[in-house]
């Protein structure tokens, strides 16, 4: 499990996974604790003073005209969690909202917030009894923060709202509370404010896209290396020297990998010999270029990520200097627009994968393999259905490529006037790197099987292991027509969990 120290900066891409997917428990540092406590000071130092300040002693929004009284401003900061905490629609998964909450931690522990210490801890103690708020689909404009999803998480810490306990059981927040020994928070000036104000829904799932995509991209060359091996294509494009002239690192890295995997092969280079053909087709040739290009996204992706790791998000925010003062820094934009920008990389290359698969299948492209690589061809069908589910998944990734930022829609009395459609984005970018991961699946599996067929010549090291270990995880061969849809979840399966990565790693040592 693990256990990830939070201080005033330094929180890593890696500490966001561990606590969001691995369950790590959170240690707040003395640092934070000190930073916490000094920024408290500040607001308590404002909230005696007459005259108004904005989230400490005003109301929020279009009403931040309205100067709140001591006596109510406990009431606005329990209000604020309650009305903002208006999201519809499917539960967001768990550990989107772990990342959720503890990014939210992480600034709020920057000392930038002027939240009491008790808040901090009473958040990383609800992480670490693994209760996860109910937070829904819909609410998020991805400005002024992921307001809806995280007042959802602040009115758990409140005792209220709805949350799942760790044994995935749905109950009142103030029930599983009150089970782990937690007192609910009583929040005051400036509180309710400090825990809506962020980037920390978009940023999380872009975290975690990252990681994900890492996978997917090694697992894209795999898989690319096998289908030129099925087509009998050549290797001879992948030359390092080739890819020197146009410098692009992630093209260079990707037909890198593609030779480590095709190394000791005796079905590449066979191009010339019953059908001589002078180059493969572009989907073959030109793997590297559009894999390599959406490595370039990631890597341009991951340096935003790395910037928004290192932000402290609120508004209004306490400076070092003890100014507590209004900015725009919660805007989404510089997240929103690399969420939609690695979805459009993963559309190609689900697209560039499926037409791969195609010319495996078709008898006309294939250079000798049976037509959808049945056993029968006429009697079975082999793999024609596969290739249509697989276009079907890369017609939605296509549909997932249209930019949620390029939409705003004016709220708050239009003083929120333009919003970064963050959230919308960052969930779109989900949906996406599941049907990529299946796309690669079924390129894997239609591309195992050819090489199988291919019987009078023999594969790669590093491909007959990962022949060898799909079978092994019971994703059968060639053969007669069969139940179709267990054998591609079993693929998904193998793709998904890093097993065709770690499998070709045994053989050729790490992938970059």
């Amino acid at each position: 499990m693990g256990t990830v120290a939070l201080g005033t900066s330094g929180t890593t891409a890696a500490d966001v996974i561990a606590v969001a997917r691995g369950n790590a428990r959170i240690e707040l540092t003395d640092e934070a604790l000190t930073a916490l406590a000094a920024s408290r000071e500040i607001v308590d130092a404002l909230a005696a003073k007459p005259e108004p300040v904005y989230g400490v002693s005003t109301g929020f929004g279009a009403l931040a005209s309205r100067h709140i009284g001591p006596e109510l401003r406990a009431q606005l900061q329990r209000n604020i969690v309650r009305s903002h905490a208006a999201g519809m629609g499917p539960r967001v998964e768990r550990e989107v909202v772990r990342a959720l909450m503890f990014l939210r931690l992480k600034t709020v522990c920057s000392g930038h917030t002027g939240v009491r210490p008790e808040v901090a801890r009473t958040m990383a103690d609800v992480l670490n009894a693994g209760i996860t708020p109910v937070v829904h689909e819909y609410g998020s404009l991805g400005c002024s923060g992921d307001l809806a999803p995280l007042s959802h998480c602040a009115l758990a810490l409140m005792g209220e709202g709805d949350a799942e306990g760790p044994d995935g059981e749905v109950r009142p927040a103030g029930e599983l509370l009150a089970a782990h020994g937690i007192t609910p928070v009583e929040l005051r000036e400036k509180e309710g404010l400090a825990l809506l104000n962020g980037t920390d829904g978009m940023l999380g799932m872009l975290i975690m896209a990252l990681a994900d995509l890492d996978t997917l991209y090694k697992s894209a060359d795999v898989t690319a290396a096998l289908t030129l091996e099925a087509l009998l294509g050549t290797d001879k494009v992948l030359a390092p020297e080739l890819h020197a002239i146009r410098p692009h690192p992630g093209q260079g890295v990707s037909a890198a990998n593609m030779l480590k995997v095709l190394a000791g092969s005796g079905l590449t280079g066979h191009h010339q010999d019953d059908a001589p053909r002078v180059q493969d087709a572009y989907s073959v040739r030109c793997a590297p270029q559009v894999a390599g290009a959406g490595r370039d996204t990631v890597a341009h992706a991951r340096l935003v990520a790395e910037r928004e790791l290192a932000a402290a998000v609120d508004n209004p925010v306490v400076l070092p200097d003890g100014r507590v003062e209004s900015n725009g820094n919660f805007h989404g934009a510089p997240v929103a627009y690399v969420l939609d920008f690695l979805a459009i990389a993963a559309a190609d290359l689900g697209s560039i994968a499926e037409r791969r698969t195609d010319r495996l299948l078709d008898k006309n492209r294939s250079h000798g393999l049976p037509p959808f690589l049945a056993d029968d061809a006429g009697v079975d069908s082999g793999l024609m259905i596969a290739q249509y589910t697989q276009a079907a998944l890369v017609s939605e990734l296509k549909r997932l490529a249209v930019p949620a930022s390029a939409d705003s829609i004016p709220s708050s009395a239009m003083q929120e006037d333009h919003v970064s459609m963050g959230w919308s984005a960052a969930r779109k970018l989900r949906t996406a790197v599941d049907n990529l991961t299946r796309v690669i699946a079924i390129e894997l599996y239609a591309a195992t099987r050819a090489v199988e067929l291919r019987e009078d010549l023999t594969p790669a090291p590093a491909t007959h292991e990962v022949v060898v270990a799909l079978r092994k995880a019971g994703v059968e061969g060639p053969g007669p027509d069969r139940y179709l849809a267990p054998d591609l979840a079993g693929a998904e399966a193998f793709v998904r969990s890093g097993a065709l990565v770690t499998t070709v790693e045994g053989v050729t040592g790490p992938l970059a």
